[in-house]
């Protein structure tokens, strides 16, 4: 994420820039977990705001609609894997069960730690953009830059 490091961030833009991550959390809370589209709202909303007078704040924005955006593909992925594993099982009358369940309790894993690294990893973002620090989230998918 590049910033003009060199000028002072004022107070307004760090505000705003934590409104972005901070925003996209609560909305998330407010509707659903799987509900990250409520997050890339809040997140596009707040860019389309300040695109132009807050460039920090524009930044924070972009990188929490980016993280939002990859954070809900990555629940459609377990959601399909999921309906994918349980097919199978059916489909073999049970017998398929074997193979699935010990899948299925790894799938749960990756969706309970990647729901840990939601919350975690948008607290972080929203303190660090509060602190005027840039940040930029891990396991994203750069969709705006």
């Amino acid at each position: 994420m590049d910033t003009l490091e060199a000028s002072p961030i004022s107070q307004n833009e760090r505000l705003w820039a934590a409104a972005a991550p901070a925003g996209a959390l609560l909305a998330a809370f407010l509707t659903h977990w799987f509900a990250g589209v409520a997050g890339m709202g809040v997140a596009i909303g707040v860019w389309f705001l300040v695109r132009d007078r807050h460039p920090f704040a524009a930044a924070h924005a972009k990188e929490a609609f980016n993280f939002n955006f990859s954070m809900f593909l990555y629940a459609c992925t377990a959601i399909l894997i999921g309906v994918v594993l349980f097919g199978a099982t059916v489909l073999t009358l049970g017998i398929g069960a074997l193979v699935t369940l010990p899948a299925a309790l790894v799938l749960g894993i990756v969706v309970v730690a990647l729901a840990l690294a939601w919350l975690v990893l948008s607290i972080i973002a929203a303190v660090k953009a509060y602190e005027g620090q840039a940040y930029r989230y891990p396991l994203t998918i750069r969709v705006l830059k």
